[in-house]
């Protein structure tokens, strides 16, 4: 008797497959975008013919904020599975944090350029709608990623990241981003409750860094060079440094509108007897973890998104610079900011063509494969 095979049962292939693979890591193009508009902008000197290329910019950063907002909509509502495994991956859910600081970030450009194009009301109406919403998600995440690392991730002994920095840096983007709305508040309770907000998040992230960083340090020293895609993750560490020195300089602007005379003379000074040793210990990882990188480049570091890392830290030290020369009147700190928005211009073009290119060829976009391990030290 003839025997038939069985049909396989039908399965569905999965609706927008593109999207299964993509992160929350991706909200790094929009936060290293927006950067280049908010540093420009805060530069303590005039560039002839900047302030349209800055509106322009931040103008892609809306677009792309727009466009990841939906994908990673698409995502969770096809790729369920896949989202929830992101959650429970201590490698990838601390980018969660990416999505505030590209809501505050676009936020942030939208009232320092985008009212050039929307009118001052539109922008600032915007930006405070952006500032929210990334104020609510960069709290929210600052809790629930490190309850998820305690609770529920496998953490090997030995392999923190500066990845995990992204989950509570947020709070200090808001801190930092929080004194634009200040003087548009009625005077008295409502503006200094929103200052003293702003430096409770500042607080906030900055203690939790520093539990952080030593744990990140440690997993260096015991561990050796991070594998070679993930090298550029170094530059993570600028991020709530050179985060905290622009937070208390653009706090101090504002505070003698919000506060008492000595609390706002206070808070001046504080700005300049923090800023200038946080600013000189950036300064010191920036060197280090270039180092680690040219390294790294020597051995075969391939392109990934984590070359995005060299965007947005770097960017928060210019404006961290930028804001110690505002109230020092030093012309060395001009020069620190200029130099290093220079350096960060030339990292956002090289990271969006690669990454434009990336998409287009679909590499990017594909099941991320194992990370190439880093070589053993040298001597």
């Amino acid at each position: 008797m003839a025997t038939y095979a069985q049909p396989r049962p039908l399965v569905a292939a999965p609706r927008l497959p593109a999207l299964r693979h993509l992160g929350p890591n991706w909200y790094a193009t929009v936060m290293g975008t927006a950067i280049v508009a908010n540093a420009g902008a805060g530069l303590p000197f005039a560039v002839p013919g900047l302030r349209p290329v800055l509106t322009g910019v931040w103008g892609l950063s809306a677009v792309l904020l727009g466009v990841l907002l939906l994908a990673r909509a698409g995502h969770w509502a096809y790729h369920r599975d896949q989202a929830g495994a992101h959650l429970l991956d201590p490698a990838v859910a601390p980018f969660y944090g990416c999505l505030a600081m590209a809501l505050l970030s676009v936020g942030g450009a939208t009232v320092t350029v985008g009212g050039d194009v929307m009118g001052t009301g539109a922008a600032l109406a915007a930006g405070t709608v952006l500032w929210s919403l990334g104020t609510a998600v960069g709290l929210a995440a600052a809790v629930a990623i490190p309850y998820l690392l305690v609770v529920r991730h496998r953490v090997e002994p030995g392999s923190a990241s500066p990845v995990w920095l992204l989950a509570v840096v947020a709070p200090m983007v808001s801190a930092a981003l929080g004194p634009q709305l200040v003087p548009h508040l009625p005077g008295g309770q409502w503006r200094e409750a929103m200052l003293l907000g702003c430096y409770a998040m500042f607080g906030l992230s900055l203690l939790a860094t520093l539990v952080m960083l030593p744990l990140i340090f440690g997993r260096l020293v015991h561990g050796g060079p991070l594998p070679l895609a993930l090298t550029p993750t170094l530059f993570l560490v600028l991020g709530p440094l050179g985060q905290s020195v622009t937070a208390v300089n653009t706090l101090a602007d504002v505070a003698p509108g919000a506060v008492g005379a000595p609390y706002a003379d206070a808070l001046g000074a504080f700005a300049v007897l923090y800023g200038v040793p946080v600013t000189g210990f950036a300064l010191l990882w920036l060197v280090l973890a270039a180092a680690m990188v040219v390294r790294a480049a020597r051995q075969g570091m391939p392109f990934a998104m984590t070359w995005w890392a060299f965007t947005f830290p770097v960017g928060t030290c210019v404006t961290g610079a930028a804001g110690l020369a505002r109230h020092t009147g030093l012309d060395a700190l001009g020069w620190l900011a200029a130099g290093l928005y220079a350096a960060l211009v030339l990292a956002w073009a090289v990271a969006g063509v690669r990454t434009l290119r990336g998409v287009v060829s679909g590499a990017l976009l594909a099941a991320p494969g194992a990370p190439r391990p880093g070589t053993a030290r040298t001597r």
